[in-house]
């Protein structure tokens, strides 16, 4: 086992630092996903300012994962109908080769 520590990261969410352990070359993917959460955080702190930071990251992680699951659905609906598409185009390729 070794001791090596993984390189770290500081990002920022809402206005406080926090040390993240980051692979090196993963810097730039960290960074445009705490930016992402830091709106996201933002955007339901300004709405209710009562709310504590855990709940408001609790919030933004379920809007997150709410848009993520949206876009997966709309990526698979789009696949299938490629697929029905790309069959369709298959079967008439099929007719004209016929004698």
């Amino acid at each position: 086992m070794s001791n090596a520590k993984r390189p770290t990261k500081e990002v920022s969410l809402l206005g406080r630092g926090y040390i993240i352990a980051c692979d090196t070359g993963e810097e730039a993917k960290l960074d445009r996903a705490a930016r992402y959460l830091d709106r996201a955080m933002q955007g339901i702190n300004a709405q209710s300012s009562v709310l504590g930071s855990e709940r408001v990251a609790i919030m933004a992680a379920l809007n997150i994962t709410h848009e993520l699951l949206e876009a997966m659905d709309e990526q698979r609906a789009s696949e299938e109908h490629l697929n029905r598409l790309n069959a369709r185009l298959e079967r008439a390729l099929a007719k004209t080769r016929q004698p």
